[in-house]
């Protein structure tokens, strides 16, 4: 316990976890009362897997009726969401539904959430995107996630990317948070390698940074009664700390072997795990300046956290040591130098994002040395991150960074 923690906790009402788990969902359904529901995934879903016939089939059975969409796009935009919207609205007619399900990775989820609200009163996702006086009304979602890593499904927050000036906007609100978040390991054992890399990177991501975040004692909720997310508190480490050391043990495994069913299971477990520690504490630096490189570059998302997450590690050795000595252990560093083993650390974590087959550096990423200003501007630029980064001077430590991850320097 640490007795200076100001915890505001917003977990899935329910969390179904397990191999095979999908198959209780219409049950459960049932039991809840919904009636009348939408399914939001994309065509590969719909046409290639047995998922979305077999959910139909056994929840009309029960007697619940399913719209399903399967519009949904990597990277979805207001534009998408807002067509979607209008389709749904005309295909329900009068009849509001009462749930909606994803089915997908985190674009297909964030999709599925500014739906929640948007198909209501069919209002355009403009009017939910910034801060809202009130919480909007919504549907409840269920989400269910075919990778490991996002963690959409325990996260108040949609992406969506703004066609008009390319750039990412949030419909951010704790009403957001899925009612029901259900993991079935078995939705990803098809993914292919690339995706296992930049899915389970983007896990482990989540769980260090909001591992090493702002406390909560001193995260600025701006004056928020029900924040979407509250800084670091002693409940999401040990979320945090849980996901590191089933990221540590299974992630590796998991890209060179997809038919490796218990690294599979390890990390949607350490996915989830991941999802509770940043759902509430949030994230910082990595995911700051990964969102820059990505409007730069327009690579991955999990690609962009990947190659700037040891250099921000480096970064937080003078204020972070005790937890990223923590972190050493768990991936196994067993020297009884205590520095040195936080100074092998990054360079560990690089080695392993390279053994993914994922760039070490900004100038493999294409980025040249002209555009590192910009980057750290535009990365400033997200707040929200820069405020929660544990450092004194952000933007100085913004700049030399983004220099360290260019240059491809450690432990400096």
């Amino acid at each position: 316990m640490r007795s200076n923690d100001l915890i505001h906790f917003c977990p899935p009402a329910r969390v179904v976890l397990g191999c095979g788990s999908r198959a209780q969902l219409p049950a459960l359904l049932e039991r809840l009362g919904y009636k009348s529901g939408v399914l939001v995934t994309d065509t590969f879903f719909s046409q290639h897997t047995p998922w979305v016939r077999e959910y139909i089939a056994a929840s009309e059975a029960l007697g619940i009726s399913t719209i399903v969409f399967d519009g949904g796009a990597a990277d979805p935009t207001t534009t998408l969401c807002d067509d979607a919207t209008k389709l749904i609205r005309a295909q329900i007619g009068e009849r509001q539904p009462d749930h909606i399900i994803a089915l997908g990775g985190g674009s297909n989820i964030d999709l599925a959430k500014a739906l929640c609200v948007t198909i209501p009163d069919g209002l355009p996702v403009k009017n939910f995107i910034g801060a809202l006086p009130a919480a909007p009304k919504a549907l409840p979602l269920i989400a269910l996630p075919t990778t490991a890593g996002t963690g959409s499904e325990a996260t108040p927050g949609a992406i969506l990317i703004d066609p008009s000036n390319a750039t990412k906007v949030a419909v951010m609100d704790n009403v957001l948070r899925p009612v029901i978040a259900l993991i079935d390991p078995e939705f990803t054992y098809t993914c292919p390698p690339r995706v296992t890399a930049d899915s389970g990177v983007d896990a482990l991501t989540h769980a260090v940074e909001s591992y090493l975040t702002l406390d909560s004692s001193e995260f600025d909720r701006s004056g928020q009664v029900d924040p979407g997310y509250s800084g670091r508190s002693s409940l999401t480490m040990l979320f945090a700390r849980e996901a590191i050391d089933l990221c540590a043990r299974f992630l590796m495994r998991t890209y060179k072997d997809g038919a490796d069913t218990e690294a599979r299971i390890g990390m949607a477990y350490a996915s989830h795990y991941a999802a509770l520690s940043y759902g509430g504490a949030g994230l910082n630096a990595v995911h700051g300046i990964a969102y820059a490189v990505a409007g730069l570059t327009h690579a991955t998302h999990g690609s962009t956290n990947a190659v700037m997450l040891p250099y921000v590690l480096d970064a937080l050795r003078s204020v972070r040591a005790t937890e990223l000595l923590e972190v050493a252990r768990l991936f196994g560093i067993d020297t009884k130098d205590q520095a040195a083993a936080v100074r092998q650390l990054p360079v560990l974590i690089r080695d392993l994002i390279g053994q993914l087959g994922i760039p070490t550096n900004l100038r493999e990423f294409g980025v040249g040395q002209e555009h590192l200003a910009d980057l750290t501007r535009d990365a400033l630029a997200v707040t929200r991150l820069a405020k929660a980064f544990p450092v004194a001077d952000v933007p100085a430590t913004y700049e030399r960074i983004i220099n360290a991850a260019w240059h491809g320097k450690l432990g400096e």
